[in-house]
């Protein structure tokens, strides 16, 4: 898969889960912190405010797309001077992959779009950890006209789900995911952080260097061979490269194939010598070692704790009802 294929697939747990809300004004909701998780919210129809923990509300209208990567504590309401109640519990505590409701009064209506995803903690990709708290994509004629419509086709299925629903709704959230860092990362010109991560994916030659690194990570890459991927010297490459990602690249490589160790020994029951070899390592005793510098436990011991059992806090993957 290419870089941000690999960074969703490899930091996200679990199922994701929707919801499409009916309110009608007066009306405000609070909804609590929830560490581990990220969400986003669309206004389908009228208006509203989102408040944030910091920061001046925010006029919400048809189509803007406001997406929370570290599960901050927000707030929804129709007008910033609504009360608002305290934070919701559980939004989602049945569980349900995708589900409808109406809140609130008998006023005018607005509805929304919801999405939450779980993370897993122990691989937090950074780009997600630079992202800022929150990220509003506004609306404008003829913007992200793929986002429009995978936002579209969810809505209409969660409305009126059909045959095959529980697929096609997993799947649209997937690609709504993408489709948001994608628009996040092309809107420009800021960086997701100091270490400019979406100045790195939009940089034709580190994007080259880190989609070879993704696509075959067990290669014996050097930093002159990534340097030729990128096109650049060895030095070039070298200083770009750290100084958009923030550590020399095999630092960051190193990181990444870890990662994905840790991800196959929570996914598959591939003996640790197989593991070893698919991620770069010589040796079973290598990675071993390398393994518990990362993550400070043993491989087998890692994936023993990690077993999939039912996850009591599947709930807090996302921000609505």
């Amino acid at each position: 898969m290419d870089t941000l294929s690999e960074v969703i697939a490899i930091t996200r747990t679990g199922k994701p889960r929707s919801a499409r809300v009916e309110w009608r004004a007066p009306w405000g909701q609070r909804f609590g912190a929830a560490p581990g998780s990220m969400g986003f919210q669309v206004v389908l129809q009228g208006s509203c405010w989102l408040i944030p923990g910091e920061g001046e509300p925010i006029q919400l209208g048809v189509g803007d797309v406001v997406f929370f990567p570290h599960g901050d504590e927000v707030a929804l309401a129709d007008s910033p001077s609504t009360p608002l109640p305290a934070p919701a519990c559980d939004p989602l505590q049945d569980h349900e992959l995708f589900t409808t409701a109406s809140m609130a009064g008998t006023g005018p209506v607005t509805v929304t779009l919801c999405g939450g995803y779980r993370l897993d903690r122990a691989r937090i990709h950074p780009i997600l950890t630079g992202l800022p708290g929150l990220i509003h994509l506004p609306a404008r004629l003829g913007h992200h006209p793929e986002l429009r419509a995978a936002i579209e086709l969810l809505a209409a299925e969660i409305e009126n789900p059909r045959l095959g629903a529980d697929t096609v709704v997993s799947s649209l959230l997937d690609t709504l995911l993408l489709y948001i860092l994608r628009a996040y990362i092309e809107q420009g010109p800021e960086p997701c952080d100091a270490h400019g991560w979406a100045a790195a994916l939009a940089d034709d030659a580190i994007s080259a260097a880190l989609d070879a690194m993704h696509r075959e990570p067990a290669h014996p890459w050097t930093v002159e061979s990534l340097g030729a991927r990128a096109g650049l010297s060895r030095a070039a490459f070298a200083r770009r490269f750290s100084s958009l990602i923030g550590q020399p690249p095999l630092s960051y490589l190193t990181w990444w194939r870890l990662a994905m160790a840790g991800r196959l020994l929570c996914e598959s029951d591939a003996p640790l010598g197989e593991i070893a070899a698919r991620v770069g390592y010589g040796s079973e005793f290598a990675f071993a070692n390398a393994f518990k510098r990362e993550y400070g436990t043993a491989p087998g011991r890692y994936r023993r704790a990690s077993s999939p059992a039912v996850d009591p806090h599947l709930h807090v993957l996302a921000r609505a009802f």
